[in-house]
């Protein structure tokens, strides 16, 4: 499948021999070493390297004795949930949800370490809803409050002139409803559209007939939004920066390999996605869905701030200061011993 698209090539891997600046335990104690690393992730195309990672023993292969467990969720909010409960070490996640908690927790409860997927969400509906001006009145599904999907849905109808609130309300009814049910939904009419990630745009477009009204790449400039970010407890990270590095490099290694396979890309996500849901993508849905997403280990931090104020709009979110929520020192350390191009914090934290 000659038509995915992969940006920041690492051209080899190697381990690095170096922790990051500033991150020791707490004065007066020695935190034990980890023997797990428990991470979350969803089973969407946009989080491709975490499935590809797993399926192919990359993260096994980098963090040696270090056990992987894992944990599959719906949508961000209930991932950042496990992981400030400390369920959870390190979870890949779509940007809102990252924003949400730093804020929140006035930074102090994660830190964003590497970009994962770019592209690939879009506005689906059904026949009959040909302009912005047709939502009126219409239900429309976003897989949880709070998630990136239902920032970017809320954030456009403003844009459009459409009042809406988190409890349903306005000129258009928004459910959050698990990507599952919303297909069902849609194929029973009892939604008219949904904003959502890979491959569940496909599945709706290729399974019930729906089309696109609105492609979020043609709202970014050049295209490109962040979907997919890896995140990390800020305090796993300070104790344990050694694990973190592990993970990054099971994490560049899934991202390039995808870049190096794409003819075997869809069959080990499809298998990784059998494994976990019971069924396999229909290859027609794989092939659309990989097609509109970009893998990247950069994070787009340019964006953050945009990101930011759509999710003020949108109501989901509370004001404050992102500075610090991204550290890239382990992810450009990894980089520049490979002889590959560093990515950029934006002013947002450590690069």
């Amino acid at each position: 499948m000659n038509n995915i698209r992969t940006a920041t090539m690492i051209t080899t891997l190697g381990l690095v021999a170096m922790m990051m600046s500033g991150c020791a335990a707490a004065a007066g104690s020695t935190p034990q070493e980890a023997t797990e690393l428990r991470l979350g992730y969803f089973s969407d195309v946009t989080h491709a390297p975490a499935l590809v990672g797993l399926e192919e023993g990359l993260f096994e292969e980098e963090l040696g004795d270090v056990e992987v467990t894992t944990q599959v969720f719906n949508a961000g909010p209930a991932a950042i949930e496990a992981l400030s409960a400390g369920a959870i070490d390190a979870t890949y996640i779509g940007p809102n949800p990252s924003i949400n908690t730093f804020i929140q927790s006035g930074g102090e409860s994660a830190r964003i370490i590497a970009g994962a997927a770019t592209r690939g969400a879009a506005l689906v509906v059904r026949e009959g809803i040909d302009t912005a001006a047709d939502l009126a009145g219409t239900t429309i599904a976003t897989p949880q409050l709070g998630n990136t999907q239902d920032v970017a849905l809320r954030s456009w109808l403003a844009g459009e002139g459409f009042e809406t609130d988190t409890s349903g309300g306005g000129d258009v009814n928004i459910t959050p409803t698990e990507n599952a049910q919303t297909l069902t939904l849609f194929q029973q009419g009892e939604l008219d559209g949904a904003w959502l990630p890979e491959p569940w745009v496909s599945r709706l477009i290729l399974d019930a007939g729906a089309h696109v009204l609105v492609d979020e790449a043609d709202i970014w400039e050049d295209g490109e939004f962040p979907t997919t970010v890896l995140l990390v407890r800020a305090e796993f990270l300070e104790q344990h920066p050694d694990v973190v590095e592990h993970l990054l490099e099971g994490h560049i290694a899934a991202v390039q390999w995808i870049a190096d396979n794409p003819d075997d890309t869809s069959t080990v996500i499809n298998d990784a996605l059998e494994a976990e849901t019971g069924k396999r993508l229909a290859d027609t849905i794989i092939t659309r869905a990989l097609g509109h997403v970009t893998f990247s280990v950069d994070p787009h931090a340019d964006t953050f701030e945009t990101l930011v104020a759509n999710g003020l709009e949108a109501g989901t979110q509370k004001d404050g200061s992102i500075d610090g929520l991204f550290d890239l020192q382990l992810l450009n350390a990894i980089l520049a011993d490979a002889g590959t191009e560093s990515v950029s914090a934006a002013g947002l934290g450590e690069d």
